[in-house]
């Protein structure tokens, strides 16, 4: 019978029950597998350019969109590691006929996340250092959201991609993140995790600030001074790019966040 693994949950946490063999179909698990110091499990894992020194040696079994079935079926998985959006839909139920336990992970919060850290250790065969960083990561979450705490939330467009024009929906973690940072997406309301959205519709719900990854561009929206954070010049570019990888060093990435945020707000 196939297993699967929800967000938190404990119920594999028998030490018989422990994986062996280990495939990451994510990078942000791919991480999270060297946090829980658990590399020596993996077997595989999806190539995604960039990633830990403690991963070189690991095999990849494909990249975004093209996973290699065939090679991920010699390498005998009896664990495999799934963020859904990471696989297509037809390999998806390729994967689910395989019949190989599967761990899917896709947390909409960073509660989620410190819960999936934990319950992942239990899944690796490693439950006391997932209960201590899911512990630390805790800790850490609760200064952060006591520290960046605004009573009034600063109103923060996150752009994604400039063309088209790309952002983050309520559901996706990012959301979460500028939350615990004392901030409101402008974009909450939508229900993708990446929606696209019009330069109409970012005129209109005016943001205090705007968040992208180039200068080029921040740069582009100059175009259009009655936007709030265009006139006070809260222009902020995304220090690194570790939002993007929902794994334990999320909680710092967002503390960096957190800190270019206040800034902004002071400008």
């Amino acid at each position: 019978m196939r297993i699967w693994l929800a967000l938190g949950l404990l119920a594999l946490g028998l030490p018989s029950m422990a994986a062996s063999r280990v495939i990451s179909l994510a990078p942000s698990l791919s991480e999270m597998v060297v946090e829980l110091g658990a590399t020596d499990l993996l077997v595989g894992r999806l190539d995604a350019g960039e990633s830990s020194p403690e991963l070189a040696d690991v095999p990849s079994v494909g990249r975004y969109g093209q996973l290699n079935m065939e090679r991920l079926v010699s390498l005998k998985p009896d664990l495999i590691l799934l963020w859904p959006g990471s696989v297509g839909i037809a390999q998806r139920e390729q994967l689910r006929r395989l019949n190989i336990p599967t761990y899917i992970a896709e947390p909409a919060s960073l509660a989620q996340l410190v819960n999936q850290v934990q319950s992942l250790g239990v899944a690796l065969g490693r439950p006391e250092r997932g209960q201590v960083l899911a512990e630390q990561l805790r800790t850490r979450l609760a200064e952060l959201q006591t520290q960046y705490h605004r009573d009034n939330p600063l109103r923060v467009f996150y752009q994604v991609w400039d063309q088209p024009l790309y952002t983050v929906g309520g559901g996706q973690i990012i959301s979460d993140a500028l939350a615990v940072c004392g901030a409101s997406n402008v974009f909450a309301d939508l229900k993708l995790p990446a929606p696209q959205v019009s330069l109409e519709s970012v005129l209109q719900r005016d943001p205090q600030v705007i968040i992208a990854a180039t200068q080029t561009q921040l740069d582009a929206w100059k175009a259009w001074p009655q936007l709030d954070a265009v006139k006070h010049g809260r222009l902020v570019l995304l220090s690194d790019k570790g939002l993007e990888r929902p794994s334990g060093q999320m909680l710092d990435a967002t503390g960096r966040l957190c800190e270019q945020l206040k800034t902004a707000e002071g400008l």
